[in-house]
């Protein structure tokens, strides 16, 4: 149960956290500064926006949940995230800092025409959007099973923060935040994962209680599906605006790549403290509800008053992942729809002001469509949100980037339309159990190289090249 220091330390801490938000805001002066900081962000604080935006539910209460179920095939998502920020630093940053770009569909539309930008900008808000509900609903669980309160008054909190976390500051405060984050995550995964070790008995203790297959396999749940969901990862990451954002935001590619690897490094180990206490709760309260894994054993372990800033970190870890995505789909709603479309005349500062708008209209229909579904799985939305992700930005991008004088325009702007759409359609209608993330990328690819072809053979016009700079 909670008790009075339990609330009173989580408090001051998210209060802290909303100090650092506000501050942030005095760096921003323009909507550079806000989507990009003007390309002049740190390694440091884009390491804080990559892991502030990737560890979130999934990679703290899930993977507690998913270890209570199957063991360590639990690790995929945060080794699968790790991997992929590396190998985005070794191989994506470069080219993607180079670009007069802030977002993934504006590189598309530089090169392929406004079309490839517009239907990159509007599939690739909506699959990010889904997986800000899916954090929104998990807030909602986390809050639901300390405070017994209504789910809507939860997901109202939930929503409020997510707005103070990043409207004051944009990149610059899911950065600064992150930072922090990073910091109180740690101590509260180091914390509690060294203590479900101690507690087990150390290895000899986690293995007199379970057998070495599926518990101590990364592949626990079977080879297809984990893979899968290694690979998902990169897609996911590769093909998400946040991420994406944060290679454009540094102030030198070395910067971008630095804070990319730093973070494929760090975000490993959290999946590790959570697998250990997922596992521990296994052992010990086999009836447990397993999403309740990781709060569960906080409030029974843990001092009340390191209890409460130990939950307020799990609180900020969700909540700080739907706020990068927020920013992302944000961005992408305020540079390429609005001032691209709707008021191509629009000053910096009305700029700003509708992307700040964005961050909370954004966040806004997402408390509506979570009122509506706040009995659905969580890892509906997750997984349709991945699909959407991959379908769309994947291969158009990475050709843009790297094979741009072999492919049509014509190809990617039927590829961006057909990917995602073949992902929905598969979702919705058809019966066989393939995930849709791989009918979509099929199509996606399929249509690129086949119309790529067809141009080519046609005498169809070189796309206009996206520019680089010299740096």
């Amino acid at each position: 149960m909670l008790t009075t220091a339990h609330i009173i330390s989580m408090f001051i801490t998210l209060a802290v956290v909303a100090g650092i938000g506000v501050f942030s805001m005095r760096r921003v002066k323009s909507a550079s500064d806000f989507s990009v900081g003007k390309k002049s962000v740190s390694a440091t604080l884009i390491t804080g926006t990559l892991v502030g935006t990737l560890v979130g539910g999934a990679s703290t209460i899930g993977t507690a949940q998913l270890a209570f179920n199957f063991g360590f095939s639990a690790w995929w998502f945060t080794l699968g995230a790790g991997s992929s920020c590396i190998l985005m630093g070794l191989f994506m940053a470069g080219p993607l800092h180079r670009t007069d770009a802030s977002t993934a569909p504006e590189l598309l539309s530089k090169s392929h025409g406004s079309a490839a930008g517009l239907f990159a900008s509007i599939f690739s808000s909506a699959g990010i959007f889904l997986n800000i509900i899916a954090q929104v609903l998990a807030a909602v669980a986390l809050l639901v099973s300390m405070f017994h309160m209504d789910s809507f008054i939860a997901a109202l909190i939930a929503v409020s923060f997510i707005i103070i976390y990043v409207i004051f500051g944009g990149v610059w405060g899911t950065g600064m935040v992150g930072i922090f984050k990073i910091f109180l995550l740690y101590a509260t995964m180091i914390t509690i994962g060294g203590l479900a070790y101690s507690m087990s008995g150390g290895i000899e203790g986690y293995t007199s209680k379970f057998e070495s297959y599926p518990w101590f396999s990364l592949f626990g749940r079977g080879v297809s599906t984990d893979m899968a969901a290694a690979f998902s990862m990169l897609v996911g990451i590769f093909s998400t605006q946040t991420y994406i954002q944060a290679m454009f935001s540094g102030k030198n590619v070395n910067s971008s790549r630095k804070g990319a690897i730093i973070s494929g490094l760090i975000i490993p180990p959290i999946g590790i403290a959570g697998i250990l206490v997922g596992l521990y709760m296994r052992a010990h309260f086999p009836e447990l509800n397993a999403k309740a894994a990781m709060p569960a054993f906080i409030l029974q372990y843990i001092p009340p008053w390191a209890g409460g800033i130990f939950l307020a970190g799990l609180f900020i870890s969700i909540i700080g992942t739907g706020a990068g995505l927020v920013l992302g789909v944000s961005t992408m709603i305020s540079q390429d729809i609005f001032k691209k479309l709707i008021n191509k005349d629009a000053s910096d500062r009305t700029v700003l002001v509708f992307l700040r708008f964005s961050v909370a209209f954004v966040s806004g229909i997402t408390l509506l469509f979570v009122a509506g579904n706040m009995n659905s799985m969580i890892l509906k939305w997750s997984f349709l949100s991945m699909g959407l992700r991959g379908s769309v930005i994947f291969f158009p991008l990475l050709a843009t980037l790297f094979f741009n004088k072999f492919i049509s325009s014509r190809a990617v702007i039927y590829a961006l339309a057909s990917g995602p759409m073949s992902t929905i359609l598969w979702g919705i209608t058809m019966p066989v159990k393939i995930n849709p993330l791989y009918v979509g990328m099929t199509v996606s690819l399929l249509t690129l190289l086949i119309f790529s072809l067809m141009g080519k053979s046609l005498g169809e016009p070189v796309p206009v090249k996206v520019r680089i700079n010299n740096r």
